[in-house]
């Protein structure tokens, strides 16, 4: 791939860097061109100083040929205006940006932009580490119908089949992480000591999930 980015602080030369590392092909675009001394010397790609919703920085920066687009500078509003050009004047698909303001970020969402919005993310993190188990997600969609939980797997449910789990908790296991690796469960896959259950379930059904992951497994 080739993408483009509009902003080259920590975030954005984090990225850049990290994308690189993967073999795709990077343009950083910024209008301070001292930022990109965050890149290193073993940087490859194209460094353009200009701003990110500028038709010729763009075009010099390789739009045409760009494959997604990320904006990562400091502002909200010259994100969302360089995202939408970046969006529906060239017609990138993928295109994130990065939001301050959790509200915007929600109206952006609906909108079509992918958003990250940093501050509400931060906070989410900081809730699910000191919250008990099951209070916050892992993740949760844009509508909020849908979670992804991390649960360390009970005693109680050590030797069950992982098929009985779902249908007991009305959850979908996502993966297991087991023994320091992710392993996609079958019906045949039995719950091991040590498991850690990535479950995905509809928000509604979150507490009848984690009382049946307490109560253990019903008889069959």
């Amino acid at each position: 791939m080739h993408v483009l980015i509009m902003g080259c602080g920590r975030v954005g030369s984090t990225l850049a860097r990290s994308l690189e590392d993967r073999n795709h092909t990077v343009s950083v675009i910024d209008s301070d061109p001292d930022a990109f001394r965050r890149l290193g010397p073993s940087f490859n790609g194209d460094k353009i100083t200009g701003y990110g919703f500028d038709h010729e920085v763009l075009e010099k920066a390789g739009i045409r040929r760009a494959d997604a687009f990320a904006a990562v500078s400091s502002g909200d509003n010259s994100n969302i205006i360089a995202a939408r050009v970046a969006r529906e004047t060239f017609g990138i698909q993928q295109v994130v940006a990065r939001i301050y303001d959790p509200g915007r970020a929600e109206v952006y969402q609906r909108l079509g932009i992918t958003t990250v919005a940093t501050v509400k993310w931060t906070a989410d993190q900081v809730l699910r580490r000191i919250l008990p188990a099951g209070a916050e997600p892992d993740f949760r969609d844009p509508s909020g119908t849908i979670r992804v939980d991390q649960v360390p797997v009970t005693e109680v449910w050590i030797g069950h089949r992982t098929v009985h789990l779902q249908e007991q908790t009305r959850c979908r296991i996502a993966w297991i992480d087991r023994l320091g690796e992710g392993m996609l469960p079958t019906r045949d896959s039995v719950i091991q000591e040590g498991d850690l259950l990535h479950l995905v379930m509809r928000e509604e059904h979150a507490a009848h999930a984690y009382a049946q992951l307490d109560a253990g497994p019903e008889e069959i």
